[in-house]
This record gives structure tokens, sequence and C-alpha cells, in this order.
């Protein structure tokens, strides 16, 4: 699920000491270095969910001829995150997982054993929890859309609170490695104790980009 990198509705919580124009183009990188990233998992088919409506455009251009490209719907995450899993269900797809696009580089073991986790014969959830109490991916290999429905969202016991629901449906889940989002200043302490070789490789343009706005020490490799 992506947003178009539309200056003054994307990173807003990094505004200050950002400017909402660094904002969009700090998230317009980290975007760009997610969906290289995403590349290198072999055997999957792509989408973005993205919106607004009308940015499609955008988003191709950003994530090239790798992706598909569908709209989110309107409501509010939940309604959004249950349209992208039953619009992909309608596309015949079984195992699905579903991340935000304002992540680190997530390391493609996680999203490997997510995939080996959905092969269960049997309803399967797996999520990934976020540092900040929420889950930065969740899948599932049957349609389990009681996960979604009258959630509130964007607070510390997101991840809490789905895993008690998966509980009194009796539904079967996974947790994955604990990863987080690029929200707030404090995140990027987080972003500092992975090594910088590896996000050299998999985060160029975002580590350049906070290097360019004083967030980031000068590279020395």
């Amino acid at each position: 699920m992506a947003k178009a990198p539309v200056v003054g509705t994307v990173k807003t919580r990094l505004v200050p000491p950002l400017t909402p124009e660094q904002a969009a183009e700090f998230y317009r990188a980290l975007l760009i270095d997610q969906l290289e990233h995403l590349r290198a998992i072999a055997g999957v088919e792509r989408y973005v969910f993205f919106a607004p409506a009308d940015a499609e455009q955008m988003l191709r251009d950003l994530g090239g001829a790798d992706y598909l490209y569908l709209p989110q719907c309107d409501g509010d995450l939940g309604a959004r995150m249950e349209r992208v899993f039953s619009d992909l269900w309608r596309h015949g797809h079984r195992n699905i997982i579903l991340i935000g696009s304002d992540l680190p580089a997530l390391p493609l073991a996680n999203l490997e054993e997510s995939f080996k986790l959905l092969e269960h014969s049997e309803r399967w959830v797996v999520l990934g929890p976020s540092r900040d109490g929420g889950y930065y991916s969740v899948g599932m290999n049957q349609p389990t859309p009681e996960i979604f429905a009258n959630m509130t969202w964007s607070h510390e016991r997101v991840m809490a609170d789905t895993t008690a629901r998966l509980d009194d449906l009796g539904v079967s889940y996974s947790r994955l490695a604990t990863w987080f989002d690029l929200d707030v200043v404090a995140d990027l302490q987080h972003l500092r104790q992975l090594p910088e070789s590896e996000l050299q490789k998999t985060m160029g343009r975002t580590l350049a980009c906070l290097e360019k706005f004083g967030l980031w020490p000068p590279s020395k490799l």
C-alpha cells in the first residue's frame, strides 16, 4: 500500500524538522528503494495499491513494469486493507502478504518465511509486529476479514488487539521478527543500529536524502 509522494500528504510527522517539500522527497526516495528491493523476491506477483485514486501514473513511473497497480478504496485503514485482500482473492491469488510503503528495506527472509508459513492447509495468518505496537505486514492464505472490521488504528495495542481477535476466532497465526516504520525522527535511531553496508545496498536513495537534510552522517563507505 503506497501513497503518492505529494507535498503535504506524506511523512507529516517529520515536519518539522523537515519541510513538507523535504518530507515528500524523503518518502519518494524511501518508496523507490523499497520497490527496487522487493524485485529480488522470486516467484511472486507484485502489486502496488495506491492512493489517491488519480495517482496511478505517478506510481507507475516509480515502480515500473514489475508491479501491477490498483487503487485503494475509501474508508479507514481496516477497510482499505480488507479491500486489498478481497481484490487479490478475486484475482485468484491464495497466499497474500501486505506491507506498508514506509518501512526500511524489509529483510527478504521475513517475506520468505511468511510465504512458507502460509503453506499451511488450514486457515493461517502471519503478522509482522512493529516496534510501535502495530504490525508492518499481514499475510493470510484464506479470507479473514474479521481482523480488520471495527478495529481502531494508530495506537500501541493494534498488534495485541489483532491477535486477541484471532484467538477469539480460533484462527492460527504466526509472528515474524519485529521491524519498524520510519514515521518520526526517533525512528532513525533504530535505522542507525542496522549495518550501514547493508543499508547502502538497499536504501541508498533514502540515506542520501537523510544526509542531504542533515539527519544522517556522511557515508564512510
